[in-house]
């Protein structure tokens, strides 16, 4: 059977991509909040696996990691909310997001059962060199899962192909230099990067960072195959800290409003 995530490109609608960190607020909130997100029709769910030291992340992000390790959150927490996004819809992809500490520590065939385990499609390693990758490449391989490579403004013909090598899934294109939920994206920087991209790859091509609205999304949308929003959802979440039901409501009607972003 092919992964899942290749099933979801099989259609030419553009996607929606949407991350937010496992854990925060507290784990019964985050569920609700990747369930609220779910029922209005996102096309690929990103969890955060919170990290003490997340290097490529703005304040935003880096506070909702704080926020779930206050609260206990771990890797197991992490495939509970997986496997529960799998229950609420079983042909959505998963994807985990992280840093590869996360998962030497944990044991990398241990991570990659789990992972298998709980429904998760696929994994973005932040800071997993493609020079460094055989360990988990081996056992993701053997798992259907799959690695999803960043590529960024900087990288260059040499340095694409050497990614490419074991990309799968889709490609994500750090579309601002820098860390996520600052600037926004240059569109025209970004139209000749994802063109650049697709004369090297057939994989779909999905921008983040610097991703704030559904008017980003339209925009991102009209260039590559979807876009990732992130720190805006958590931005909502932190806004809202004392009031649960505020925050549900408010990420209800702006994760309806980035899916709207999609129809081009």
């Amino acid at each position: 059977m092919a992964n899942l995530i290749s099933q979801v490109f099989k259609n030419n609608k553009k996607k929606l991509v949407t991350f937010v960190t496992g854990g925060d607020p507290d784990l019964d909130t985050s569920l609700e909040i990747i369930k609220t997100i779910i029922n209005n029709g996102a096309d690929i769910i990103e969890i955060g696996m919170p990290f003490s030291d997340p290097m490529a992340d703005g304040p935003t992000i880096q506070l909702s990691s704080n926020r779930a390790i206050n609260e206990g959150t771990d890797l197991e927490n992490i495939f509970f909310l997986a496997s529960e996004a799998k229950k609420r819809k079983g042909d959505l992809p998963i994807i985990l997001m992280g840093y590869y500490n996360l998962i030497l520590y944990f044991g990398i065939k241990k991570f990659v059962k789990k992972c298998k385990e709980n429904g998760v499609d696929g994994l973005i390693i932040v800071d997993l060199q493609p020079e460094e990758d055989d360990d988990l490449i081996n056992e993701l391989k053997n798992n259907q899962i799959d690695l999803i490579r960043l590529i960024t403004p900087t990288t260059d013909k040499d340095r694409l192909k050497l990614i490419l090598k074991n990309a799968s899934g889709f490609l994500y294109y750090v579309s601002v230099m820098g860390i996520t939920g600052q600037k926004s994206a240059n569109l025209k920087d970004l139209e000749k990067s994802v063109a650049f991209i697709k004369t090297h790859s057939n994989l779909p091509v999905i921008p983040g960072f610097g991703i704030k609205n559904s008017t980003d999304v339209n925009n991102i949308c009209k260039i590559a195959d979807g876009a990732v929003v992130g720190s805006s959802i958590i931005k909502i979440i932190e806004e809202n800290l004392n009031n649960k039901k505020k925050m549900i409501s408010e990420i209800d009607k702006f994760s309806k409003d980035l899916k709207n972003g999609t129809k081009i």
